[in-house]
């Protein structure tokens, strides 16, 4: 199997679904759409026979297929998928079709728009499957171009600012991650993810940047912190993508004037490419010199989860509450990610707490990605009916007139509180249980958090679902048959997984063992 192209297949799949849908929907909404969500769902089943045909067991990437592309510069068409590939490849295909769904009312160009979400999930199918930097980093930068356009387009009032806001940040993101991997190519001459994790980890990479490169003067900065340097610039680009606090400005409004619909694959999937470059690229490569400023990293992390918590409890607009939620949550992965990072002694106890801090990680990265989504689904059917209301004080008592909504998008928030049975709970725990251990002191200031994101999502339900029904609302319907198509199964999913967390993590707990493994000195 492993030779059949499998992972190009996937990646062009929604390509050639847009160009589909684009000339074969324009000017016809009915059309356009449903060519759409079946090239999603032909996407889908796809992903689902990748994770079937998936072996944890095999050590290394599979269904590799690698090309040479521009070899004067050592580019390569590479590309294959271990645990981490895998299970962000299943994640991506399972929430296009639910934003395609959301999107079902789309009446302005809708063939455009249902195109751009396809060009986004090849953009991102193909950014979690390359394995070679030149390559990556088209895919990574390809997906800004859609992305930007979904919001400046259809986006709300100050669309323009937000997706300006968006554009720029991901650009400085972007031009630091290149400075840095540039670095690496002139200091060593290899683009491969996989060669430069080996080169980093033996302290190779590091030497060669201190021989083989030199700082201006100006800078006032000694060549032996150039590696820690280097890793700076690639740390910069991906806590952008996350983002990570202080670098999470244009998030907020980019979520609030987005259309819903979009803001569900900026929250859950666009968020993950951050947090998937610091678990593919940056802690492979770079564990020296994490180690170096670890204690600044770990007070970042613990900042991006506590700050964003207060910061979601004191907000109005139901979807800045969602977006500074959505920051707090992939803070956990940030700190799980750093803390598996710190040197410990050589002794099997600790690869224990480092492997349930990562399964924790990866296990957040896809539960998050999910829950959200579902969040911002059941916004999008609220604005929908409330003439675009969205203020945490605008309802009330919701729940006597929609009952079967209000029960499946609890379901989703007490997901996203950690509610024990629920997916939400497993990854936060494996991240605290392996946390405490290897950083006491940042995991007791992150637990903060969990009790402040308790209170504001108890809070949306109480004032928005509780109490007296607002008479405003007394003739509000509840879910569609096909509404209740997408929240039903997803609220089910998020059960499952709450119940069985193994069936994912039997999937990827390899990956994240080699990957503990090579975190050793």
């Amino acid at each position: 199997m492993n030779g059949f192209p499998l992972l190009s297949v996937l990646t062009f799949l929604p390509l050639a679904g847009a160009v589909a849908v684009w000339l074969l929907g324009a000017g016809d909404r009915t059309r356009a759409r449903t060519v759409a969500l079946a090239s999603a769902l032909l996407t889908l089943v796809g992903a689902g026979f990748l994770w079937r045909a998936y072996d944890p067991a095999i050590t290394g990437a599979q269904f590799t297929e690698r090309h040479d592309w521009m070899p004067s510069l050592g580019a390569q068409y590479f590309v294959g998928v271990d645990g981490l590939g895998v299970l962000m490849v299943l994640l991506t295909a399972l929430v296009i079709p639910m934003a395609v769904v959301v999107a079902w009312e789309v009446t302005e160009n809708a063939a455009a728009y249902f195109a751009l979400v396809l060009l986004l999930e090849s953009g991102l199918i193909g950014t979690f499957t390359a394995l070679s930097f030149l390559h990556w980093f088209v895919y990574w930068e390809f997906c800004l171009i859609p992305a930007f356009f979904l919001i400046k387009l259809w986006g709300g009032p100050r669309r323009g600012a937000a997706a300006t806001q968006f554009f720029v940040y991901t650009m400085v993101g972007s031009v630091a991650l290149l400075l840095a991997f540039l670095a690496v190519y002139l200091a060593v001459g290899s683009f491969d993810f996989l060669d430069l994790a080996a080169k980093g980890r033996s302290g190779e990479l590091a030497r060669a940047l201190t021989a083989k490169l030199t700082l201006p003067a100006w800078t006032g900065i000694e060549q032996r912190h150039l590696p820690v340097v280097v890793f700076g610039l690639a740390f910069l680009g991906f806590a952008v993508k996350v983002p990570v606090i202080p670098f999470h400005t244009w998030l907020p409004t980019t979520y609030a004037e987005a259309p819903t619909g979009v803001t569900m694959l900026l929250t859950g999937l666009l968020s993950k490419m951050g947090v998937y470059g610091l678990l593919r690229l940056v802690l492979p490569i770079f564990p020296d010199q994490i180690r170096v400023v670890l204690t600044p990293l770990l007070w970042l992390s613990v900042a991006t989860i506590v700050l964003s918590a207060f910061a979601a409890f004191a907000q109005r607009d139901l979807k800045r509450v969602f977006a500074y939620s959505s920051i707090n949550h992939l803070g956990y992965c940030v700190l799980g990610i750093f803390a598996a990072a710190a040197a410990t002694p050589a002794d099997a106890a600790w690869d224990t707490e480092k492997a349930a801090a990562l399964n924790g990680v990866l296990l957040q990265l896809f539960n998050h990605g999910l829950t959200a989504a579902i969040l911002f689904a059941g916004l999008a059917f609220l604005e929908q009916r409330a003439a675009g209301a969205r203020g945490i004080d605008d309802f009330g008592g919701l729940r006597r007139v929609a009952p079967i909504f209000c029960g499946l998008f609890g379901i989703a928030v007490f997901a996203s509180l950690g509610l024990p049975g629920l997916n939400g709970f497993v990854g936060e725990f494996l991240i605290f249980k392996g946390v405490f251990p290897l950083a006491t002191w940042a995991a007791a200031l992150a637990a903060i958090g969990l009790l402040i994101t308790a209170v504001f999502l108890l809070t949306v339900l109480q004032r928005v679902f509780n109490g007296p029904l607002n008479e405003k609302w007394a003739r509000l319907p509840d879910l569609s048959t096909r509404e209740r198509l997408l929240l039903a199964p997803a609220a089910a999913l998020m059960l499952l997984l709450g119940l069985c967390p193994q069936l994912l993590i039997g999937h990827f707990n390899p990956t994240v063992m080699r990957l503990v493994e090579h975190l050793k000195f």
